[in-house]
């Protein structure tokens, strides 16, 4: 296959394997780029309407099916308490809507958004987070102040493993002041 895409080989390791990521490699000071997600109501999110006039924190996933994601999902769901209000907090997947909301459904109380870059895949270009050898999404946070700039850019250079989740909160703290 070949993309028209800025690729990056070897950004990342799957199970100790070298992947390639697909797109920009972005920094905190950047400017945040345009996306399109899908919301579970099948409606569509653009930039502007993530944060809505505040900050936002986006938990990106491979697939809230596995393991480590449905865990890292869970625990920044459990801490979303301590975002200052202000600051959304969204989860951001290739899973249908309609899987993103049957986890929901099985956690019980989630007061985590719920976005989906399985339309274009816009987001994950955009981001430079698109894996080519899997066409999911690498495991990732990133907060965007409500001057639509990056302020914290975490990619997980292991997709099996965990993301910096004091770090994060930290930065979306730090972004709604």
């Amino acid at each position: 296959m070949v993309s028209r895409l800025n690729e990056r080989p070897a950004a990342v390791t799957f199970k100790g394997n070298p992947m390639a990521l697909l797109g920009p490699a972005l920094n905190a000071g950047d400017e945040a780029p345009e996306f399109v997600l899908t919301a579970g109501d099948l409606s569509v999110k653009n930039l502007e309407a993530v944060p809505d006039g505040g900050a936002a924190m986006l938990i990106v996933v491979p697939s809230l099916d596995t393991s480590v994601c449905s865990l890292e999902s869970k625990k920044f769901n459990a801490r979303i308490g301590e975002l200052p209000t202000g600051v959304k907090a969204y989860v951001v997947s290739m899973d249908l809507p309609f899987a993103q909301g049957r986890w929901c459904g099985a956690q019980g109380d989630v007061t985590l958004g719920m976005l989906s870059d399985y339309r274009d895949h816009s987001f994950g270009e955009n981001y430079g987070l698109l894996i080519k050898e899997l066409g999911v999404l690498a495991r990732a946070t990133v907060v965007i102040g409500a001057d639509k700039t990056i302020r914290y850019f975490e990619v997980v250079s292991e997709v099996t493993n965990e993301p910096n989740y004091d770090a994060a909160i930290a930065a979306a703290q730090a972004a709604a002041q």
